[in-house]
């Protein structure tokens, strides 16, 4: 049994009861956590066709019926079951809604057990640029967005993909370790180091230097 909260270790020993209340509680806790993965994971040629809201009332009935199975064998920590789960629920909303183009058009890589979206660059670098607070900054955060997703493009996989479970999922270390498959102190090494690189390669630009 992995440890919990003892919120969420509750809650679980309910749903394993058949408390369905308790199901409810467990991915309200997560919710915006799981938008943020979603938000982060999703192909922006969704966008305006579907929703993180969309993916997530999707995942619950997904994740409702699989519980029993996590709760047979809790072997990873709670939440990141629910987040792979979601993560199989988006795979598998990309491929229903991209079919054949799916492949060219985002680059997937398999990471976390051959199945999650990665983070792609546009929503990584939108993410570091922050929300346009006037439209005279449209254009030139649209230029240093270009510049920013060519950067993170050229980034390896893994070193992507661990500011995006770092940086804007959140994740602790620990969490981000398990969910790559290294060790606490190689994933922190890891982190720091493409951190470190994102940061050279960007002081390049002017924009980036402040």
């Amino acid at each position: 049994m992995t440890e919990e909260t003892s919120e969420i270790s509750d809650l679980l020993k309910r749903a394993s009861a058949g408390d369905e209340a308790a199901v409810d509680q467990l991915f309200s806790l997560h919710r915006e956590r799981l938008k943020r993965m979603v938000r982060l994971r999703m192909s922006p040629r969704l966008q305006g066709r579907i929703d993180e809201s969309d993916v997530l009332q999707e995942s619950y009935l997904y994740i409702f019926n699989k519980l029993t199975t996590y709760l047979d064998n809790p072997a990873v920590p709670f939440y990141l079951w629910l987040r792979h789960m979601t993560g199989l629920k988006l795979a598998e909303i990309h491929r229903r809604h991209l079919g054949t183009q799916l492949r060219d058009a985002d680059r997937e890589v398999s990471i976390y057990r051959g199945a999650l979206p990665e983070a792609n660059s546009m929503s990584l670098a939108a993410h570091l640029l922050g929300q346009l607070t006037s439209p005279s900054e449209a254009a030139i955060k649209a230029e240093m967005r270009i510049k920013l997703q060519e950067a993170l493009n050229g980034m390896d996989p893994l070193d992507r993909e661990i500011i995006a479970l770092r940086h804007f999922e959140q994740l602790s270390g620990n969490e981000a370790a398990e969910v790559l498959g290294l060790s606490k102190t190689g994933a922190s090494s890891r982190y720091v180091r493409a951190i470190t690189r994102l940061k050279s390669t960007l002081s390049q630009f002017p924009e980036f230097s402040d």
